[in-house]
């Protein structure tokens, strides 16, 4: 049973039945998710998911929107056939779970992924988009992986290593203003940190927004959040195309 004392903070948001238009695919030691635009393009999108997994419908739901955009998107399974986290676990055990599931733990997936885009896709740009869990793996691709060529991070931050701030490829930081998992001092810390970058950079905080709002599915939004959904799901691809 869940522990509603101290239930999860990242379950806030819709999780939705969206069946995506993508299919799924063996990329050597790893099953991934993967969804191709419709006309011929060079430019792909490594997904990476939250605490919740691969198999989350609202992070197909977004590879979906990335392919409508015109990139090919692999969302690997980073947990590697374990299990995911679930909103009925006892948040209490919330850290011996991640203990074998580090964000910043995840180059050997990223390997094959990106293996799989160039030679596979016929990807030559590619950049990464991830939420939460992958919010804090994308900052840490930013970090090891300059062939990328952007990176949105939404809602997550590395919050360890003396190299954190020393971005390798153009980031977005996307944040919501009441998001109990990562305080607004900790972004304010992360922006100010990062103007030592030699890359490009913008870190942006939606008000009135909590952890989770930007991959709610359409049928999922309310009148009052859909307008902020839909600016940070634009940011994110005007960051994708000025890059790549």
């Amino acid at each position: 049973m869940a522990n509603e004392a101290n239930p999860c903070p990242c379950d806030i948001g819709d999780r939705s039945d969206y069946g995506g238009l993508g299919q799924e695919v063996q990329i050597e030691h790893v099953k991934a998710y993967v969804v191709k635009p419709s006309g011929a393009s060079d430019k792909a999108v490594v997904v990476i998911h939250d605490i919740f997994g691969w198999e989350l419908n609202n992070t197909r739901y977004m590879a979906d929107m990335l392919a409508a955009h015109g990139y090919t998107a692999v969302c690997p399974d980073f947990f590697v056939g374990e299990a995911a986290w679930s909103p009925t676990n006892d948040w209490s055990t919330f850290q011996d779970w991640l203990k074998d599931k580090k964000p910043t733990n995840i180059n050997k997936e990223v390997d094959a992924a990106l293996k799989f885009l160039k030679e596979t896709c016929g990807a030559k740009r590619i950049g990464a988009v991830g939420f939460c869990w992958g919010g804090v793996a994308t900052h840490h691709l930013a970090l090891q992986y300059p062939e990328l060529k952007a990176g949105v991070s939404v809602y997550g931050i590395v919050r360890e290593g003396e190299d954190r701030y020393e971005l390798k490829s153009p980031t977005l930081f996307i944040f919501a203003e009441n998001d109990s998992v990562i305080p607004l001092d900790q972004v304010r810390a992360l922006e100010e940190n990062l103007k030592k970058c030699t890359v490009d950079f913008q870190v942006k905080t939606f008000p009135g927004q909590t952890h989770g709002f930007v991959h709610r599915k359409r049928e999922d939004m309310n009148a009052a959040d859909e307008p902020q959904i839909q600016e940070a799901r634009t940011d994110m691809l005007n960051w994708l195309n000025k890059y790549m």
